[in-house]
């Protein structure tokens, strides 16, 4: 996150007028963590556990027991992908990380931002009328969540968004949830 962990917002470089917005989920990371430390440490200690014989005439070598290891890994690993999301914006555009794939947009090419009651996380809204997910955004990060929307339509309005003006991007009731 940025120089504050505590709020999705930091100066930009450069530059005092425009505050760059750099945004994490909170909560998914934090249950995303102690979920892959928790699987991790299960599957060591499973495999410090089994040596020698079973009663089905098995036996454990060493290498079962680096097996199981590095499958916790691998498997803790695979958990924190969900953890993965990130935006950054600043004067320039936004970058949007989600889960699987990513985007570098330039502020000509989105219309407003969303946030809608229903939605689990935000969205920009493009030009060509698509959508793209935030999903670092999430509705389960409460105020931290309306402060990173806040931020992105502030920057969205500055640099004039897909209207080409300044003030675009600032739907009808501003920045709560809808």
């Amino acid at each position: 996150m940025s120089a504050d962990a505590s709020h999705p917002i930091s100066p930009a470089a450069g530059t005092s007028a425009t505050p760059a917005v750099d945004v994490r989920p909170r909560k998914v990371r934090w249950i995303c963590t102690i979920a892959a430390i928790a699987i991790f440490v299960v599957f060591a200690s499973t495999a410090t556990a089994l040596t020698g014989k079973t009663e089905g005439g098995g036996v454990f070598h060493r290498g079962d027991q680096v097996a199981m290891v590095i499958l916790g890994a691998l498997i803790g690993l695979g958990i924190m992908t969900i953890a993965r999301p990130r935006v950054r914006a600043d004067a320039n555009g936004v970058t949007v990380r989600n889960i699987i794939g990513g985007y570098q947009l330039p502020w000509d090419v989105v219309r407003a931002v969303k946030f809608n009651r229903s939605s689990p996380w935000a969205s920009l809204e493009l030009a060509d009328d698509d959508e793209v997910a935030l999903m670092a955004i999430q509705a389960s990060d409460k105020e931290y969540a309306l402060d990173a929307v806040r931020a992105l339509r502030r920057l969205l309005a500055a640099h004039g968004g897909a209207t080409g003006q300044p003030g675009a991007g600032q739907p009808g009731a501003g920045p709560h949830r809808s």
